[in-house]
């Protein structure tokens, strides 16, 4: 079923693929094939970033953008069937960061052309940027709105009182507001968005789209031991999660996942996509099989039973 995402005039579904692994931990043809699958099964939304993947060494920004503009290149009527969000505002080195007016006046130009499309659909701002006012970052947006460079702005990473300013100031300067966020946030990691940023999001109407909506693999129940960190390239930030705590959410999404006959994935992310305020989460696949896993999670109907025990059993410490 379609949702809205928030007050922008886009509808999806409760799924955003993550563009990520593409050029990093998958290739471009691996990519294609998932990107294909994706569409094909009736899903839109694309996210990615310009900065994607910096972190790779060699790799200068751009990669991922640069693998979904060549795929719909190679897929002409492919492109009027997704959603491509991306964003601007990581560092991607040699001064190239940041929400100036002249950096996303020169990023947007740069991602279009790796895209390879006119327009981008969700623009957002990537992280805070204390050293540039938030009515110039607004002001930088609006004029992409005009010339339909992009379709709907929002952000990623803003905590309440960051939001509640922006939201301010646009509505003071009459510019766009944010219409979307992007927080993190998944069943292990709650407190960042559950309260005052939550409640914002609800009150203001935006859409919001969840980041390491699977605490990046951890989720999955693939981490349970240390000797299972070397399974894959995000292994080693699992330690972070493999506690008491953790160890009870995978308890809890186990048996959950026995009673729907679902992985422990596909139940976190029906977890996540039962949310107030949530539009839908994005995560990302390496293979048909956790793509096949991903669809499935958003027919998965969780019971009041099933989201008792998830809930209690990952309650955040006080």
């Amino acid at each position: 079923m379609l949702r809205s995402l928030g007050k922008t005039a886009l509808q999806l579904e409760p799924l955003v693929l993550g563009g990520n692994v593409f050029g990093w931990t998958i290739d471009a043809k691996r990519s294609f094939e998932l990107l294909d699958a994706y569409v094909d099964a009736g899903f839109s939304a694309i996210d990615t970033a310009d900065s994607y993947s910096t972190w790779v060494p060699g790799h200068e920004g751009g990669e991922s953008e640069a693998v979904i503009g060549n795929w719909l290149r190679a897929n002409p009527g492919k492109r009027q069937k997704v959603l491509l969000f991306t964003k601007v505002g990581s560092d991607m080195g040699d001064g190239r960061k940041g929400l100036s007016a002249r950096w996303i006046e020169q990023a947007v130009e740069d991602s279009l052309r790796r895209l390879q499309t006119e327009v981008i659909d969700l623009y957002q701002s990537h992280w805070p940027d204390p050293e540039t006012p938030i009515e110039e970052t607004l002001g930088a947006f609006e004029k992409l709105l005009r010339a339909g460079k992009v379709r709907a702005i929002g952000a990623s990473n803003l905590d309440a009182a960051q939001l509640r300013h922006a939201l301010e100031v646009a509505q003071e300067r009459r510019l766009p507001p944010y219409a979307t966020l992007q927080p993190q946030y998944n069943l292990y990691d709650r407190q960042g968005f559950e309260g005052a940023l939550r409640d914002l999001c609800l009150k203001e109407g935006l859409g919001v789209i969840t980041y390491f909506s699977l605490a990046s693999g951890f989720l999955s129940g693939k981490y349970r031991s240390k000797a299972d960190f070397s399974k894959s390239a995000r292994g080693a930030g699992m330690s972070k999660y493999l506690n008491a705590r953790g160890e009870r959410i995978l308890k809890a999404l186990d048996d959950a996942g026995a009673r729907q006959a679902a992985a422990p994935a596909e139940v976190a992310l029906a977890w996540v996509i039962a949310q107030p305020g949530v539009t839908a989460p994005i995560a990302s696949a390496t293979d048909r099989t956790q793509l096949a896993s991903l669809i499935k999670a958003t027919r998965l109907r969780l019971s009041e039973e099933d989201m008792r025990v998830l809930n209690s059993a990952s309650a955040p410490a006080d």
